[in-house]
């Protein structure tokens, strides 16, 4: 079995009501992070997960959006487990950099923390393992794929497939359509895919606004990926314009025009799980 939780449905526009981009996915005792936008943490308390709970972080790609929040999903763990608990980070080249930045701005606060604790002797312990593709897990029964997409200017990106004995589910992350998440999606339960509405973006009077048309995918797209790898359900997030309670028909009516299964659209801590029950 998997389970899909969507910490945060939101993207870079503020929106009060959604957190930053970050998605739970767990399997058995196992807990994975995909990214840490803003918020995460309250939106995984909510949940009865806490920092020390997780086994390992999914970055998909370094915008800043999906990794706000990345110095304080490391401090919390540090300073909330009570044993040496490495924390293993899996993400595109670049986020070795990217975290050796992190410790070094926390530098001061770690510091202040090793001098006051007796019990805190040493730094947060970080595992970074970069990937282009390929498997980057397999333990506990959930083994992990990941696959380039395409989130031009910005590369690599990645796409993370997670697979048990009687599940299936894929995290594609910021792409425009490609064919290398067509084949890692192939025949998954699920795909939780970020979308856009591109038909409100379009009449957007900023060329900076209306410039994300380019490397993120619509609703239409999402959902004619979803039809191509023939998923059994589509998971939408990261809503861009964010989503107005009362309008998720209308997202819906979009994706029902590429893609004839079921589409979950909602809230933050929206959660769904893998196989999913029959439909009556």
């Amino acid at each position: 079995m998997i389970e899909i939780t969507l910490l945060g449905t939101g993207s870079p526009m503020i929106d009060p009501n959604r957190a930053g981009p970050s998605t739970l996915v767990g399997s058995g005792d196992q807990i994975f992070l995909v990214d840490c936008g803003r918020g995460v943490l309250m939106r995984a308390a909510a949940v009865g997960v806490g920092a020390g709970n997780i086994t390992a972080l999914l970055l998909t790609h370094l915008h800043s959006d999906h990794i706000t929040d990345l110095s304080d999903v490391i401090t919390t763990r540090w300073v909330t487990t009570f044993a040496p608990t490495p924390l293993p980070i899996i993400g595109p080249p670049g986020t070795k950099a990217v975290v050796e930045a992190t410790l070094a701005a926390l530098a001061p606060d770690i510091s202040y923390r090793i001098g006051h604790h007796a019990d805190i002797t040493e730094p947060p312990s970080i595992q970074v393992h970069e990937y282009t593709q390929g498997q980057v897990w397999d333990a506990g029964g959930v083994r992990i794929t990941a696959a380039p997409t395409d989130h031009r200017p910005v590369e690599p990106t990645l796409a993370f497939r997670f697979d048990t004995s009687d599940a299936s589910a894929v995290l594609a992350g910021d792409t425009v359509p490609c064919t290398s998440l067509d084949a890692l999606a192939s025949g998954a339960d699920a795909l939780v895919h970020t979308a856009i509405r591109a038909d409100l973006v379009e009449q957007i009077p900023v060329q900076r606004l209306r410039d994300i048309l380019d490397y993120h995918s619509s609703v239409e797209q999402a959902a004619a990926t979803a039809a191509r790898a023939g998923v059994g359900t589509l998971v939408l997030t990261h809503y861009v314009p964010p989503l107005v309670p009362g309008q998720e028909d209308q997202w819906r009516a979009l994706a029902a025009k590429e893609f004839s299964g079921p589409v979950e659209i909602g809230n933050d801590l929206l959660r769904v799980t893998l196989p999913a029950a029959p439909r009556t």
